[in-house]
């Protein structure tokens, strides 16, 4: 994607390239398993670069991924992140802690003080390792995703389930639906950049429902999924 002018979005820790032409790319993928047992993952990498007022290229890189699960299991949620930090590890000590709170921090519904799911990693505005290394580590997050992701859906996939999961699950899509409209800065930049719609908007799930008020039943699975596991913790 190639436009005129940076989008607000793109500038909001960089106002010193507000209005430069830039170019973006990225690849972005959602997986929304009908299984509720199967956790929803999401996984986004992409490079911005800009011409500032010096006629300089600025780039800049930015992703991660995240586990979105309907019910929850420690050891989905620590090999997720496990895999994250050793993806991580080549590029410093510090990055798995740093972009682990990043994540918890970012994937919020604030309206309703809320985690979206078990988190993992997130960066944005990334450059301090030069281009060669930050590219570099991008790469690598990205490479992460089916190691992360995989023996997780292999252990889930085949576990019955019937009406009352599935509707727990079309509820809990509904926040995953809130966030992507109202908090999600790839949502916004795609939007104010005149991106296409149907691409932009391809990360919601298919199916989806509210529910005025809904309180799971205490020492319910659908409740240990708001006590454990929609609270940020150390699950590496």
């Amino acid at each position: 994607m190639r436009g005129p002018r940076l989008p607000p979005s793109a500038t909001q820790h960089r106002p010193e390239l507000s209005g430069a032409p830039f170019e973006a790319m990225g690849v972005s993928l959602v997986f929304h398993p009908r299984n509720p047992y199967v956790p929803t993952v999401h996984m986004n990498v992409r490079m911005l670069a800009a011409q500032g007022a010096n006629g300089k290229t600025v780039c800049w890189f930015g992703g991660g991924m995240d586990l979105t699960p309907y019910y929850g299991f420690d050891e989905d949620a620590q090999h997720f992140h496990a895999t994250c930090k050793a993806a991580l590890a080549p590029f410093g000590d510090d990055k798995y802690p740093r972009f682990k709170t990043w994540c918890d921090e970012y994937f919020v519904l604030k309206h309703r003080a809320e985690q979206r799911g078990v988190g993992g990693v997130f960066f944005d505005d990334f450059s301090e390792l030069g281009f060669e290394r930050s590219l570099a580590m991008m790469q690598a997050v990205g490479n992460g995703l089916l190691p992360a992701y995989v023996p997780i859906v292999q252990r889930r996939q085949d576990t019955v389930y019937g009406e009352r999961e599935r509707a727990f699950q079309l509820y809990r899509r509904g926040r995953y639906v809130e966030f992507n409209l109202v908090w999600d800065r790839g949502t916004h930049f795609g939007l104010q950049s005149g991106g296409r719609t149907e691409s932009i908007l391809l990360s919601m799930p298919p199916l989806a429902s509210w529910s005025y008020q809904q309180v799971p039943e205490p020492g319910s699975p659908e409740a240990a999924l708001y006590s454990r596991f929609l609270v940020p913790r150390d699950w590496a």
